[in-house]
């Protein structure tokens, strides 16, 4: 009986338009008060221990590093630096605009805002240069999402934090993905701007924007080179990042208003409002299903549905496609990545892996209707209706969802960085920290 009422509040929040932290909240407290042991007080402590990891504070530095940027002028820099060296090349304004979203992507974290910076200068450029609007708008569109499987990556964080794995190792994971998603697109651009004119190599242009965008060139090095090398943990990258880009930006480039400031950190603290209770509340959550066994029941279920690894994978991308087109990323992973997880494991699948598999799944429901949150943003910043900027998309859709393919039955792309101890590596679980309280405690303490 008790399970027929989480049902019907679940799906009278929804009808009701509720946001998804009062859904989450309202779930968790059933599930503790009728459910579980009876009170809200174990809510208040998983909330608590969660909020004390070192982890959670990348989150809103690398919002604010990417605002910053955005602001600012890096974002500029990349374009004319990737337009002095794709000059000759078939499409090569075009190509500029990739490699500026996919070099943007890996220091803002972030899709819409990687779009914002890099589309709102680039399209105006390719709609000059004589490009068609709706190459030009699916590009753009699609090429923001590498902001979220490029790494650094918020969404990454997120999926660690609840499955319990190596952000650092799941950054590495993404890095061959990033590429192959990139070269698809360039590929795409080549073929359909074949014929636009092309310019040539100008030694002093490429010295001259060298000169200008060095620093923003040298900026994801730093941040990805000092995690990978073990200088600096992903936590410490973030605040780096935040004081590099005010440095840059303030003292250097000095194309950011000191005024601008106070804006930048509101915008960043009402991304970050809803998103950290969400986050909290969803390790409670989580923390509950663990103790219930609900993740092992739901493994056991489908292993006596789906036999084989290939039709898990299908099952599971199928799936994830479906959701990625009604349910924003963030949400997606908080909900079902911890029941999830368990299961691609249990087929054999690493959680570093499945993972990257998750996400770039949920990339591409940035890009479809009807909540794809960079089509609403494309929408706005390149001034055209929203159904054009569907329209638009429909073939680099289907170039993902090549690249998914590939992506998903050929691990080596992913985790071809990662060493074989890390790849063996399985998420610890709370009951297993409780029994071996010298690992930590909780998942969360891996970081």
């Amino acid at each position: 009986m008790e399970v027929f009422g989480l049902l019907a509040l679940f799906f009278v929040l929804i009808l009701l338009g509720q946001p998804l932290f009062v859904i989450m909240g309202s779930v968790t407290a059933y599930c503790f008060m009728f459910l579980g042991e009876g009170s809200f007080a174990g809510i208040v402590e998983d909330m608590y221990y969660a909020a004390d990891k070192e982890i959670l504070l990348a989150i809103p530095l690398f919002i604010l590093a990417g605002n910053l940027m955005t602001y600012g002028s890096i974002s500029k820099r990349l374009i004319e630096m990737g337009k002095a060296f794709t000059a000759p090349i078939p499409s090569g304004l075009a190509i500029a605009g990739v490699f500026a979203c996919a070099i943007f992507a890996a220091i803002s974290g972030s899709s819409p805002v990687t779009l914002i910076a890099i589309g709102g200068i680039m399209y105006p450029a390719l709609q000059k240069a004589g490009y068609e609007k709706k190459f030009s708008m699916g590009l753009l569109t699609s090429g923001g999402t590498l902001g979220i499987i490029i790494p650094p990556s918020i969404p990454m964080i997120i999926y660690a934090i609840m499955v319990g794995v190596s952000v650092t190792d799941l950054f590495l994971a993404g890095i061959g993905p990033g590429i192959l998603l990139v070269v698809l697109l360039i590929i795409y651009s080549m073929f359909k701007g074949w014929k636009m004119p092309r310019g040539k190599w100008d030694a002093k242009e490429i010295i001259t924007s060298l000169r200008r965008g060095i620093l923003a060139l040298l900026m994801p090095g730093i941040i990805l080179g000092g995690i990978y090398s073990g200088f600096f943990t992903a936590t410490e990258s973030a605040a780096i990042a935040v004081v590099y880009a005010l440095i840059v930006e303030l003292l250097i480039h000095r194309e950011l208003k000191i005024t601008k400031i106070p804006t930048i950190l509101v915008e960043s603290a009402e991304m970050l409002g809803s998103l950290l209770l969400i986050l909290l509340l969803a390790s409670s959550l989580n923390k509950f299903l663990t103790i219930e066994q609900i993740p092992q029941s739901m493994v056991e279920f489908m292993n006596g549905i789906i036999t084989s690894k290939i039709a898990f994978i299908i099952g599971v991308n199928i799936l994830l496609l479906i959701v990625g087109c009604f349910m924003d990323i963030m949400s997606a992973i908080l909900v079902l990545a911890p029941l999830l997880a368990p299961m691609a494991q249990s087929y054999g699948i690493n959680p570093i892996h499945f993972g990257i598999i998750m996400i770039v799944n949920l990339e591409i429901g940035y890009i479809t209707p009807p909540v794809g949150i960079n089509l609403f943003v494309a929408s706005g910043i390149f001034k055209e209706a929203l159904g054009d900027v569907i329209k638009s998309v429909i073939p680099i859709i289907g170039i993902f969802l090549v690249g998914l393919m590939l992506i998903s039955f050929i691990p080596e792309i992913s985790m071809f960085p990662i060493s074989d101890e890390a790849s063996m590596e399985t998420p610890a679980t709370e009951m297993e920290e409780e029994e071996v309280p010298d690992d930590g405690g909780s998942f969360l303490d891996k970081y």
